[in-house]
């Protein structure tokens, strides 16, 4: 999750736009993930997520 903010944070700052903003899915409930869209620049839609307890990876 750390590397996930701060990831987060530096795209921000560098005024990335997103097709989904960062955000928390679940938050305090099984599978608990942050998660943000974003393209490359070659217009490739980009996911990245991170997991509060990877081991929920696919909890459900």
């Amino acid at each position: 999750m750390d590397t996930f903010n701060e990831l987060a944070k530096q795209l921000q700052e560098k005024n990335v736009e997103f097709i989904i903003a960062p955000y928390t899915r679940f938050k305090g409930l099984v599978g608990e993930q942050a998660t943000m869209f974003f393209k490359d620049p070659s217009s490739n839609a980009l996911e990245f997520k991170a997991f509060a307890d990877p081991s929920q990876l696919f909890a459900s």
